[in-house]
């Protein structure tokens, strides 16, 4: 049997009627760049999230950028992120010369809270969480870290689509949130596609001019902006898969539900830990071994496509070789990256094959 990390194929066959007739809806009127299929994508994202804006951009990295630049961050400031990101978050902090400051993760991947206080400096501005793998971080804890020290809150919820924190959506505690429309996200685009979301009106109309070249209206330009917008193909496919996104995300639940099941007797192995009041989205099913690399290509050899997230902590990437001076370690995120696999998910996956990847995982062990 082969068993597909994503099958972006199989979730076009189940709506392929409505996205086709999307896509051919917005050929005939043209409406390639802006127009009513961004602003209805738009309007139901933030119906859906629970918030007064949603800016949609070209990218989810360009969400990060563009909110950070548009909250003022420039050469001199400090913004903590974790360790075990991909390098948007990160690289989008430099680009307002700003500087990335690690803290390692927890137990369930995402920002160690309680190393956070120990790395702001008086040149600290914001913090950047990231809801990894669909998991929420500990919001309670980093709003009142915030709090405290008049820091920016922006929730990276590239992987996080309605994922909730104590019955409250992801995305809606901080300054703003951005997300991710990559096509195989959650919620996913035919290309690149991204927002931002946020309930400050001030914030949502600088990062909309930013957006649009630093205009709000067509040839005037109050700011010099960037070129960042969703086209309108992209937007026509969201807002057709904006309608299945709940019932998805509750397939993915039962998904790794049946993995959990199926996983339990072997011990050799640790599968995803979900932290108490949350609702978990699974991007990603994620389990640890010390025998990973070994499980990856026995799997492989056997038809199931696997991947790893991240092979490489952001702090030991060779683009942040400027910032070992300071002698932090981050042994939990270093950790995660020898011994963390991603299992096939998708809300398409049946049981049978996850019977399958699972009695693949067990035979390997009792080999």
């Amino acid at each position: 049997m082969k068993v597909p990390f994503v099958d972006l194929k199989a979730q076009y066959a189940s709506i392929k009627d409505e996205v086709d007739k999307a896509i051919q809806t917005v050929i005939d009127n043209t409406a390639f760049i802006g127009g009513v299929h961004v602003s209805e994508f738009e309007n139901k994202f933030k119906s859906v999230i629970g918030v007064k804006h949603c800016i949609a951009v070209a990218n989810g990295t360009d969400a990060i950028y563009i909110t950070l630049k548009m909250l003022g961050l420039q050469q001199g400031d400090e913004v903590i992120t974790v360790a075990n990101s991909w390098i948007s978050t990160s690289e989008t902090i430099s680009q307002t010369g700003a500087k990335p400051v690690f803290v390692d993760v927890d137990e369930y991947n995402t920002i160690n809270v309680t190393d956070i206080e120990k790395r702001i400096t008086p040149n600290t501005k914001a913090i950047i969480p990231v809801h990894l793998y669909g998991q929420a971080c500990d919001m309670d804890s980093l709003k009142q870290i915030c709090d405290k020290h008049g820091l920016y809150l922006i929730e990276d919820c590239a992987q996080s689509h309605l994922s909730e924190y104590q019955g409250q959506t992801v995305g809606t505690f901080g300054n703003a949130a951005t997300f991710s429309f990559y096509p195989g996200k959650n919620l996913g685009a035919y290309g690149d596609a991204g927002a931002v979301i946020t309930n400050d009106d001030d914030l949502a109309e600088s990062i909309r001019m930013y957006a649009n070249h630093g205009a709000l209206k067509k040839h005037h330009h109050k700011i010099e902006g960037i070129n960042s917008r969703l086209d309108g193909l992209q937007a026509a496919v969201l807002n057709v898969k904006l309608d299945h996104l709940e019932q998805w995300t509750y397939q993915r639940n039962l998904n790794a539900q049946l993995y959990n099941k199926y996983l339990a007797d072997v011990e050799q192995i640790e599968t995803p830990r979900e932290r108490s009041n949350t609702k978990h989205s699974y991007h990603l099913y994620v389990i640890k071994t010390d025998r990973r690399d070994e499980l990856k290509q026995y799997l492989s050899d056997r038809g199931i496509q696997t991947s790893i997230h991240y092979p490489t902590p952001l702090p030991y990437l060779t683009a942040y070789n400027h910032l070992k001076e300071d002698g932090i370690e981050f042994p939990k995120a270093l950790n995660n990256s020898e011994t963390i696999l991603s299992l096939p998910m998708f809300p398409e996956l049946t049981e049978q094959e996850i019977k399958y990847v699972s009695a693949t995982i067990a035979e390997f062990f009792n080999a």
